[in-house]
This record gives C-alpha cells, sequence and structure tokens, in this order.
C-alpha cells in the first residue's frame, strides 16, 4: 500500500517540482495540493467531532447519574452511540490515514532521482554502487538517493557519466539540473546540532509552527476547546517536541512540508469552522450545565471516597468472610445502607422465630447495619476490590439480594458452592417486564413476589424465552406493611384547614424536574392560600442537580410559606401527611397512597422502559394499569389542568379512601403479614438444605 501511494505521491510531487523548477516551492505546492485532497476528510473530522460534543451533555449526565457505576455508564453510553449512529472509534480514522500518507512523503523526499527525475532502479542501483564506493561505505542506508546527489553535485559527476548504464550522461546532467536550494537551504541536508549552522532554523521553525497550529486548535477546534488543562496543553508540548526532534532526523526538505502542512492546517481549522459552524449544531448551554453536574459528582464522590481505615476494614471483613471455619447458613448483601429497610422486616422476624445467624455484606462502609448491637447478625464492610472475588467465594445456604443481574456483569454466582439458593427481593410493587433489565432475574432459584402481576408477568417471561422455571413464593412486601403500621401509629395532630400538596418527582430521563416543574409550581400556586406545596426532589436529583434546586427556591421565594424545598430525607413524615402527591412514574406514589388511602396525581412524563423487549408479552404494566384507579394521570400537553384536578382529587380524597384500601388488599400478597411469610420459607429451605 505504501509503495502504490509513494508512486502517485512521486508523480504528485514531479508535477509540482516541473511547474516551479524549484524544489522548495514545488514542496509547498505539494503540500498544499495534498491537504486539499485530504479537505473532505477534515470536514468529516469536524461533523464527528461536533456529533461527540452535541452528545456531551448526555455522555456528562450519565456519568454524573451513575457515578461510581462503571458497567451502568458504560451500558448507557453504548445505549446513546447507538441512537445517535456514533462511532467514537472512527475519530482516529484520520490520523490513520495520515500515517501512511507521511511516510509516502518522506518516501519521496528521500528519492528525488527516482520520483522527480524519473531515473530507472538499473541507474539509480549503479550510481548507488559507485557513491558507496567513492564514500567507502558498504550500505549508504535510507538516504541513498540524497548521498548520490551530494557526491555528484561535489565535483565527481565525470566518474558517474562513465559508467556502463544506458544514457549515464544525461542520468547525470539531469542531476545536476536538479536545484535543491530554497532561500539559501539545500533541503537534502539533515540538520545537525553538531554542525550549528543556519540549518538549526528549520527545526526550530517546525516547533513554532507546530505551536502555532496547537494554539489555534486549542482555541477554536470542536473537540480541542473542550479539554481541560494538562490534557489540551500536554498534547501540544508533544507535538511541538515531537516537530523538533522529527525534523533533526530528516531532510530539511521533510522539515519545509511538516513547517507548510501545520501553517496550511492552522488555514483548514478556520475554513472548517466556517463550512460547519459547531454553534450551529451544539447546545453549549446544556454542555455548560452537565459539565457543573458531573463536577458536582465528582466532589461528592472524593468526599465519599473510602478511608484508609475502611479499606483496612474491607480487607479484613473479606478475611473473616472467606474463613473456612465461619460456616453460614443466611447471607443478605446490601449494595448501600438505605437497602437494610427492604431487609428489615424479613430479619426483625427471622431473629424472633429461629435461632438462625445471619451474615449481612453491604457496600457502604457507613451502613446502619453497623449500629446494630444484634450478635446473631454478623455484618462485613466489603469495597469494590474484594466484592467481585467474594461474591465467587460465596460458601451458604441461601444468600438474599435485592440486586437484579446477578451473573449477567461483574457479580457472579457462587463457584465453590454450585447448590447457594439465590432468593431475590424487590424493592417495591411494580413491574418485572418494563421496570428491570432483559433476564435480569434470569440467575436466581427464587423470587419473593410482591403481587400477582409479578408473578404472571416472570412466567410469561420464561415462557416467552425458554428460561429455566424458578421457584415463587408468594411473599408480599414487609416495608409497605411497616410504613402502614407506622402511619397508623403516628400521632395525630389537629390540622388546620390549609391542604399540603407534596411533589416527588421520579429519579429517571425526562422526569418532572426535567420536563415539566415550572408549569406544575405555577398551575398549583395559583390555588391560592390555603393550599401548600412541597418540593421534595429525588436524592439523585438533588446530588447532582442543586443548582437547579437553588433556582427554583430563589423563582419561588415571594411565596413564603406557601412553596418550600425538603431536601431531608431522614424522615417519611412529611410525605404522608399530605393530601395529595403528585409524581410521575416513582414507586413512591403506590407506597404513599397503599399507606394513607389518599390519591396521587400523575404527570405522564415519558415512561422508563429498562426492557427494551418488553412488548414480547402481552401485559400492561402496573404502574399503566393503576394510575388512573389510584389518582389521575395528565398528560404533558394538558398541564394546565393540574390546579383544578388537584383540588378535585383532595375534595374527593374519602370517595377515594375505600377504592384504595381495597385495591391494596388485592394488589398485594400477605397483606400484614409478608415478613413471617418469608421467615417461615426461609426456615424450611434451610431445613429441606440440612436433610
Amino acid at each position: 500500500m505504501i509503495d502504490f501511494l509513494v508512486g502517485l505521491l512521486g508523480g504528485l510531487m514531479r508535477f509540482c517540482y516541473e511547474a516551479f523548477r524549484n524544489y522548495g516551492f514545488a514542496i509547498i505546492a505539494f503540500t498544499f495540493v495534498t491537504k486539499i485532497i485530504l479537505f473532505p476528510i477534515n470536514i468529516w473530522t469536524q461533523k464527528n467531532s461536533v456529533k461527540m460534543i452535541k452528545l456531551q451533555p448526555e455522555v456528562n449526565m450519565i456519568a454524573a447519574r451513575y457515578a461510581g457505576n462503571r458497567d451502568k455508564i458504560g451500558e448507557e453510553q453504548l445505549k446513546l452511540y447507538k441512537r445517535e449512529n456514533y462511532k467514537p472509534a472512527l475519530s482516529v480514522l484520520p490520523l490513520l490515514i495520515q500515517i501512511p500518507l507521511i511516510l509516502g512523503v518522506i518516501s519521496v523526499v528521500y528519492a528525488p532521482l527516482t520520483h522527480i527525475l524519473k531515473l530507472d532502479a538499473q541507474t539509480v542501483e549503479a550510481f548507488a554502487q559507485k557513491t558507496q564506493e567513492l564514500l567507502n561505505v558498504e550500505n549508504l542506508g535510507g538516504a541513498r538517493e540524497l548521498k548520490i546527489l551530494e557526491v555528484i553535485k561535489n565535483g565527481s559527476a565525470q566518474l558517474f557519466s562513465t559508467l556502463n548504464v544506458e544514457n549515464a550522461g544525461d542520468a547525470v546532467n539531469s542531476v545536476l539540473s536538479l536545484d535543491m536550494n530554497f532561500l539559501g537551504f539545500d533541503l537534502s541536508v539533515i540538520p545537525s546540532l553538531a554542525s550549528f549552522d543556519m540549518y538549526l532554523l528549520i527545526p526550530v521553525l517546525s516547533g513554532l509552527s507546530s505551536f502555532l497550529l496547537s494554539f489555534e486548535q486549542n482555541r477554536i477546534n470542536v473537540l480541542q476547546k473542550e479539554t481541560k488543562g494538562l490534557s489540551k496543553w500536554g498534547v501540544a508540548i508533544f507535538l511541538v517536541a515531537f516537530s523538533v526532534y522529527f525534523t533533526f532526523i530528516v531532510p530539511a526538505g521533510v522539515g519545509l512540508y511538516w513547517i507548510a502542512g501545520n501553517l496550511i492546517g492552522i488555514l483548514s481549522l478556520y475554513l472548517v469552522n466556517v463550512i460547519y459552524p459547531p454553534r450551529k449544531y451544539i447546545d453549549y448551554e446544556a454542555l455548560e450545565k452537565s459539565k457543573t453536574a458531573l463536577e458536582k459528582s465528582r466532589e461528592l464522590a472524593k468526599s465519599t471516597k473510602v478511608t484508609p481505615e475502611q479499606k483496612k476494614q474491607a480487607k479484613e471483613d473479606y478475611k473473616r468472610f472467606c474463613d473456612e471455619n465461619n460456616k453460614k447458613q443466611i447471607v443478605f448483601y446490601s449494595e448501600k445502607s438505605g437497602f437494610y429497610k427492604y431487609f428489615e422486616g424479613l430479619i426483625n422476624e427471622l431473629l424472633a422465630t429461629s435461632d438462625v445467624v445471619m451474615h449481612y455484606v453491604t457496600s457502604d462502609p457507613n451502613d446502619v447495619i453497623f449500629k446494630k448491637n444484634e450478635p446473631r447478625i454478623i455484618p462485613y464492610y466489603i469495597d469494590d476490590n474484594h466484592l467481585i472475588p467474594l461474591f465467587m467465594k460465596v460458601d451458604a445456604d441461601i444468600m438474599i439480594m435485592t440486586m437484579p443481574d446477578i451473573n449477567k456483569y461483574h457479580l457472579k454466582r457462587s463457584i465453590v458452592r454450585k447448590d447457594v439458593e439465590y432468593i431475590y427481593v424487590f424493592h417495591g410493587i411494580g413491574s418485572v417486564n418494563t421496570e428491570l433489565r432483559t433476564g435480569a432475574l434470569d440467575h436466581y432459584d427464587t423470587i419473593y413476589l410482591t403481587n400477582e402481576q409479578v408473578k404472571r408477568e416472570i412466567r410469561a417471561l420464561e415462557n416467552e424465552y425458554g428460561t429455566q422455571e424458578k421457584r415463587l413464593v408468594e411473599y408480599g412486601h414487609p416495608l409497605l406493611d411497616d410504613m402502614l403500621r407506622a402511619y397508623e401509629n403516628s400521632k395525630k395532630t389537629e390540622k388546620n384547614n390549609e391542604k399540603r400538596i407534596m411533589i416527588a418527582p421520579s429519579w429517571q430521563e425526562d422526569n418532572m424536574m426535567e420536563s415539566c416543574i415550572d408549569n406544575v409550581l405555577d398551575e398549583l400556586l395559583s390555588l391560592g392560600e390555603g393550599y401548600n406545596i412541597v418540593l421534595r426532589p429525588h436524592p439523585q436529583y438533588l446530588r447532582h442537580n442543586a443548582a437547579e434546586v437553588a433556582r427554583l427556591r430563589e423563582k419561588y421565594a415571594s411565596f413564603d410559606k406557601r412553596f418550600i424545598v425538603e431536601d431531608d430525607f431522614s424522615s417519611s413524615e412529611s410525605v404522608y401527611s399530605a393530601d395529595l402527591m403528585i409524581t410521575d412514574w416513582s414507586s413512591i406514589a403506590y407506597e404513599y397512597c397503599f399507606t394513607t388511602c389518599k390519591p396521587v396525581l400523575f404527570i405522564h412524563t415519558p415512561m422508563k422502559i429498562m426492557n427494551p423487549e418488553y412488548k414480547r408479552i402481552n401485559i400492561v404494566s402496573f404502574a399503566e394499569r393503576l394510575r388512573n384507579i389510584v389518582g389521575c394521570d395528565i398528560a404533558l400537553s394538558e398541564l394546565e389542568k393540574v390546579s383544578t384536578t388537584a383540588k378535585t382529587l383532595i375534595d374527593e380524597s374519602e370517595a377515594y379512601k375505600e377504592k384504595i384500601e381495597r385495591i391494596r388488599q388485592e394488589e398485594r400478597y400477605n397483606f400484614g403479614c409478608a415478613a413471617s411469610v418469608g421467615a417461615k420459607d426461609i426456615l424450611e429451605r434451610l431445613e429441606l438444605k440440612k436433610k
């Protein structure tokens, strides 16, 4: 390929030389023509770069939203690239194209006898043999034609004219006529520090032109503008250093090509920005917001960074967990402290009805489990470095988790014990088919079901995909049972006539906070005195979008106590004391209405579908089925109805109470006693394994 390219470039170089009859001007013209030939690639590169920066706000938000979860970040970015038909690997294509071009140019400059004078191979070989003889060397190296040129022009022309090759004299005359000089420089000479002469200007100008090109790239190139500090100038420093070094090891003609290429490259930068202007396609305001969100996420990650003491604890706990003398019947795994509530009812029931010892593994060094002074619960903190091997080494009868997708990504089933029974417990009441990824539960042995809908969906998915049938236990939702008891036992205070509306958006793409929160607030605040509005953003949204929450506080500050933003999530009392909840697709809606029997106003933002193949089974999701039963669903195009609908739902809350009481009985297994059902099943499974 290089030989073919060299032939084409050699022909182009000969054309340029014949047009100018000056080697230096020929090189500059040659450089200009090659840049024109490659200009479509520059346009393609510009379009690809613009596309990359256009996607950057979404890329940044993915990184901020799923901070610390590298698998999820990679998965979501891949989805984004597929959706936009963007291929990051293609960004190196221009470089790959230019590498053989540079090699071809070097070959052309190193071989002027072949490419410019068109001497045949036999003549060049004869001249080379004679040059070796005169210089008393065995090999002329890669610059042999330049050596031939130098020797012939330095008074040895007659010796070459008498060589036994056809038209030797004409060949020598054409060599003598080849003008390698340009502005006083012999372009066949290789600059050297040893000689310390005018040829040192070539490396100096090469480095300077490279710096100017890098400076302009950093200033106007769509990609380089978004590169930060060290990365941006680190590349520039490398290119300058490389340019200087490179022009010390090649003839001055190649150096001239390099300098001309850098200067023409600056003009090309401006031209591609005129032809394909980035600002026409890139939302720079959204880009800046995403950068702020990502920076806050990184700052938070630094603030929650594992300490040396915690690393030491993780190492010790890992060793303790894997001790072969540490026999285990039940292991719970919690991804973070807030997940203890999903196990709490089950654990308390096991403590009350058995003498079994439970092992509780958590990825959170500050998990609430470490504050429990219960000798039959043995806690372990396991950091990311030890989590994968720990999962592979689980040696227990039963492992209970709320984490889907086991065995699909980095966390696998045990390889040291094949009969560990893996039990999945749901976070809330919902749908497997839409809310979990494809095949998320395929590698679990047992599923603790919340309701009949989940049972029908799992069996339908097993039938559709031909996967192994799992053991399904009609369990329920102990957390909701506990919440209902706490709500009924809570101190009831006399309420004034003011009504309280709680807005609790979900944490997903295009949620209420991102799509319509101002419209909703304007509508609700138009209800006037007697209606207090509480905005309770999702903790993850607050974590990554503090600036947006601050904007809302400032915008609606004049409403004083009628509008507040609640950012303390330590208690749920404010949620259940509300007369109405407004949300989009958050599962808190069903926790709220099934606990209080009060209605919910749903805003129909785009539904989050985790499983792209959800239509393969014909079952309407839990959330879609119940939205207009436990409350009212309003489309984004009908937000002007929010205030009147909210008032109507509050006024008719008593009418909804009886309906919701009936639904919560129908939509949950073992209402009020789910924990005892689960504990009984676990103890029976342990007894069976013992037998």
